[in-house]
């Protein structure tokens, strides 16, 4: 059954109590922009220039207009987006030629070369909230929000949790969105996909008070896994919650599954990254276009697979 979907109103819109009075109607404005006017994120997510290294970008089954970082951006300027996660780095080179695009700029990264069998992960900030402030104005980009990696269950999540923290609380100030990627991840965690800690996961993005946490999808063996979402999406309450895209699939597989996380596991959008660069502009774009029909306009999946076939 199709979830209802209705258009927000700036007066439906729950403005965190740690925006500052004169920064109130640009928390509004950035939060119905990005989503649309649906409390929907789609989300492009192109941080894994730095978080994959080169390996998604170049390859196999991988178009060859991928390899170049503009790539991303070109899609992200002509297809129907929400908003484009990246680092500050690559908006900086890129930014001026594609001025309209709304970024959420990620503040941490790492690479994947050190693998948790060497040290559980850490992955501190390159930038502060202070750093994104004054960017957006030298360069006066559509900068609408921030993004932080952190990984419960590493040794390290003390350091990256009081990070995220900071980052969310002087957002807010500022009117920004703030958008956690939360995935269970260190020698400590048996099971990364274990419902109970991807709900737990998503809990802690509602404790650092984000708009909206990216978590991989739960799994156990015998159970569908957007049923098992509804755990995680009930455990973040007013933080919405949206999953990681992962590796390319099939695009009416990787609809299906979108769907059922919205209307069965009751996410709020999704996040996505491989399914769209590692396609041509063209395809790119399209696949764009569908995720959005199925984020903003609650089409099904038969219909969106009209948008993306163009």
């Amino acid at each position: 059954m199709i979830q209802e979907l209705k258009k927000m109103t700036p007066a439906d819109v729950k403005v965190p109590a740690g925006v500052r009075k004169e920064n109130v109607q640009t928390y509004i404005d950035n939060f119905l922009s990005v989503t649309k006017n649906t409390g929907r994120l789609m989300l492009f997510a192109g941080d894994q220039k730095l978080e994959h290294l080169n390996d998604d970008f170049y390859g196999e089954g991988i178009s060859p207009e991928d390899n170049d970082p503009e790539h991303m951006f070109r899609i992200a300027s002509t297809a129907n987006i929400g908003c484009f996660a990246t680092q500050l780095g690559l908006i900086s080179r890129y930014g001026r030629d594609y001025s309209k695009v709304p970024y959420i700029v990620k503040l941490n990264a790492k690479s994947h070369l050190v693998k948790t069998s060497q040290r559980d992960p850490k992955s501190t900030e390159w930038v502060t909230v202070e750093d994104v402030m004054k960017f957006k104005e030298i360069s006066g980009l559509n900068i609408v929000g921030i993004g932080y990696t952190v990984y419960p269950g590493s040794e390290f999540e003390n350091k990256m949790l009081h990070e995220a923290a900071q980052a969310v609380f002087k957002a807010q100030q500022n009117g920004l969105l703030s958008i956690v990627w939360s995935y269970p991840r260190g020698k400590a965690v048996t099971n990364e996909s274990d419902p109970n800690l991807v709900a737990g996961v998503a809990g802690i993005g509602a404790a650092l008070g984000a708009d909206f946490v990216k978590v991989n999808s739960p799994k156990q063996e015998g159970k569908n896994s957007s049923e098992l979402l509804v755990q995680a999406t009930k455990a973040a309450g007013r933080t919405g919650v949206v999953c990681a895209g992962g590796g390319s699939d099939a695009p009416e597989k990787f609809f299906q599954k979108m769907y059922e996380q919205i209307h069965i596991g009751g996410t709020k959008g999704s996040a996505t990254g491989r399914n769209i660069h590692q396609k041509s502009l063209a395809e790119a774009v399209r696949m764009c276009n569908a995720i959005s029909a199925m984020t903003f306009e609650n089409k099904t999946v038969e219909e969106v697979m009209g948008v993306y076939r163009g």
